[in-house]
């Protein structure tokens, strides 16, 4: 019954959020505690989320103080020469922009955080698709596709987790497994380069000294228009019509002026002038760069870092030492801590909460032994005869698995009871350790992970749109992760 129940209750979830009948949050605690009580546990409710409360409360703290941190050195441009060469790279071509996103997210996933990775991401990537009307879901959907590939390096978590929970050696996992993983990355380019393309066949394309000498007309276009804002609505074409004639046809259909772009509509929607704004977060002139601080604040995230893989300290408290770090230095005036902190802010609030919300769904899963029960249903209903190829059998059951429950709630559940079946069949558990890697594409934009939701807040994307453009392909990634790593003879 609790296996059912189990599985009911991430249905009803996942159903709700995606057809936007609640809101992620709201869901996340509300179907839980409906469930609790449903399996007659009603009473226990409060000791299941204090317990999820206590374990998550760590990540929700290191989420809160990287946001501040790592936002600081947005704000400072420390991350600007990166972002530059990729944005000289794109050239305002959208097949450029998304296979673009995809390098950076690659490049920034090395530091083993997903919410930095999503934070620098989509501050430098954000303004350009919204510029081009480029679809946003393609843009959450390949950053999550390619840090959830990166997200495999030993001290992104998983890898670690499934070397704890066999006491195996991290990098006797990791070494063997970089080909697939290679492989994995590689497939992740080319979905951006498909999808680019397609967003190049419906927009055109300008060049990039073609896009900055129209910004301002654009600007004053899209006031007038509106709809120009849209993240991805309102192309105005198949084909590969011009940046001009694209801006002319959208002020013209809405009213906005004559063609010229000169005059904006008295009428214009106050939120498009307030998202002009957004524009400059990577703004070469804003106030609060500290071109002066370069290699101070390189150094200290270079040690931040360091501190992290070596693991020092933990990572919730290497981040809150190295806000304050920051803040201190790059803004020594109090007025000038709090206006950053403040810019901040509603990433911090969303994201903790949704990190504590999520605390109730685990807590309840957990403590009524649902996910016990999932599990051991799972391991049972393999055939014997897929005994010999548990390693296959365990990288398949990786992706749903790992999409379903924590990564903890895997490794540390699940993994184990394969490993015991494979060993069965003379399979190493090494084999069943690398395959249980080929998941994590899919995991990375689980319900369940909090670092997604820093990835659509900031991009304002509904989770249920992301959730539905992305699965598809990164089941794809993970499954030719497994591919690769089968043919390579890995496992």
């Amino acid at each position: 019954m609790l296996t059912i129940l189990g599985f009911a209750m991430i249905a009803t979830f996942l159903v709700l959020i995606m057809t936007k009948k609640m809101s992620p949050i709201a869901a996340l605690v509300l179907i839980p505690a409906l469930f609790c009580v449903a399996v007659g546990q009603g009473a226990q409710l409060g000791d299941y989320v204090i317990e999820g409360v206590g374990n998550l409360a760590p990540t929700a703290a290191m989420l809160m103080f990287a946001i501040v941190y790592f936002g600081v050195m947005i704000d400072v441009g420390l991350f600007d020469p990166i972002v530059r060469g990729i944005l000289k790279f794109c050239r305002a071509d959208p097949m450029r922009i998304v296979v673009g996103t995809a390098v950076l997210a690659a490049i920034v996933s090395l530091d083993g955080d997903g919410s930095t990775t999503f934070m620098i991401t989509v501050s430098a990537m954000y303004p350009l698709y919204k510029r081009l009307k480029m679809s946003l879901v393609v843009m959450t959907g390949v950053a999550a596709t390619a840090n959830g590939v990166m997200n495999t390096l030993p001290w992104g978590g998983p890898t670690a987790r499934a070397a704890t929970a066999l006491k195996l050696d991290a990098s006797e996992i990791f070494v063997p497994m970089i080909p697939a993983l290679a492989m994995g990355l590689l497939a992740v380019f080319v979905l951006a380069y498909v999808l680019g393309l397609r967003e190049r066949k419906r927009l055109g394309m300008l060049t990039l000294d073609e896009a900055l000498a129209r910004e301002p007309e654009q600007e004053t276009v899209s006031t007038g228009a509106g709809s120009m804002r849209g993240g991805s609505t309102g192309s105005t074409g198949s084909g590969g019509s011009g940046g001009e004639d694209r801006l002319r046809k959208d002020a013209s259909a809405s009213g906005g002026g004559t063609g010229t772009g000169t005059d904006a509509d008295p009428a214009a929607d106050p939120a498009d002038e307030a998202d002009d704004d957004e524009f400059q977060g990577l703004d070469p002139n804003r106030p609060t760069l500290r071109p002066k601080l370069y290699w101070f604040n390189a150094g200290l995230t270079a040690a931040l870092l360091t501190a992290m893989i070596m693991e020092l300290m933990p990572i919730p408290v290497l981040f809150l030492l190295g806000a304050a770090l920051a803040l201190t230095v790059n803004f020594p005036h109090m007025p000038d801590q709090r206006a950053r902190i403040a810019a901040h802010a509603d990433n911090v609030l969303n994201v903790s909460g949704m990190v504590f919300a999520a605390a109730v769904f685990t807590g309840v899963l957990t403590g009524t032994g649902m996910v016990e029960h999932m599990a051991d249903w799972v391991v049972g209903a393999v055939p014997d005869a897929m005994g010999p190829h548990m390693a296959i059998v365990t990288g398949l059951l990786s992706l749903p698995l790992t999409y379903f429950m924590s990564n903890d709630g895997f490794y540390f559940g699940v993994l184990p009871v394969l490993a015991e079946a494979g060993a069965a069949h003379g399979v190493s558990p090494l084999e069943i350790a690398r395959a249980s890697l080929a998941g994590q594409a899919l995991h990375m934009s689980s319900p369940l992970v909090p670092a997604v939701y820093v990835l659509v807040g900031m991009a304002k994307v509904e989770f249920g749109d992301h959730t539905r453009f992305t699965v598809k392909w990164a089941v794809l990634t993970s499954l030719v992760v497994l591919a690769a790593g089968v043919l390579f003879g890995i496992m």
